[in-house]
């Protein structure tokens, strides 16, 4: 672990406070600005590659722009990753209709995100890419703060809060096998 005497700079397993716009296409589409900085461990991927690779170096109060592109932030737009789904698939209390975001779980547990695009008589058609995916985004940030992590962020590999890991309500999984189109959506227990 790294020893308090040298968090001056952004370094690998390192938690770091920072503030961040993010811009596509000349307009500002998140910010800290209403929740706050974001906090997070360099060097374990839990930031957008193309933005964490320019990080290492910067000191506390120090800014920086980057461009970051489409490859290195959320992916290229994969024409695969939109899906066919039975509606008959869904749980009754979940609305579909185009434009409906979704929150699922795969089969390994894995956070999902879907955006209903289309609904026909008896399928609906989920892009599970990104929404930004295929895009280039230009982060202006500024590091607030530097910290050592525990011991228990550096065995997860993720900043914890205050609390500890927060458990999320969880309505909709999704267990699918993306290769065939085949899949099942089933509603969990609250």
């Amino acid at each position: 672990m790294t020893e308090n005497k040298e968090l001056t700079m952004v370094a690998d397993e390192v938690v770091v406070t920072m503030d961040y716009a993010l811009t596509v296409d000349g307009e500002i589409v998140d910010s800290s600005d209403e929740d706050g900085p974001i906090q997070f461990l360099q060097g374990y991927g839990n930031i957008i590659p193309g933005l964490e690779a320019h990080l290492g170096g910067l000191a506390v109060g120090e800014s920086l722009q980057v461009t970051v592109a489409a490859k290195d932030a959320y992916g290229e737009f994969d024409p695969e990753q939109i899906v066919d789904i039975p509606l008959d698939e869904f749980p009754e209390e979940i609305c579909v209709e185009p434009g409906v975001e979704l929150e699922m779980k795969d089969q390994d547990d894995n956070m999902l995100f879907a955006r209903v695009v289309s609904v026909g008589k008896s399928r609906a058609k989920l892009d599970f890419n990104h929404p930004l995916a295929g895009r280039e985004l230009t982060f202006d940030v500024n590091i607030v703060s530097l910290r050592p992590p525990t011991a228990e962020e550096l065995e997860h590999g993720h900043v914890h809060g205050s609390e500890g890991h927060a458990d999320k309500n969880h309505k909709l999984t999704l267990l699918q096998d993306v290769a065939s189109g085949n899949a099942m959506i089933s509603a969990l227990g609250i």
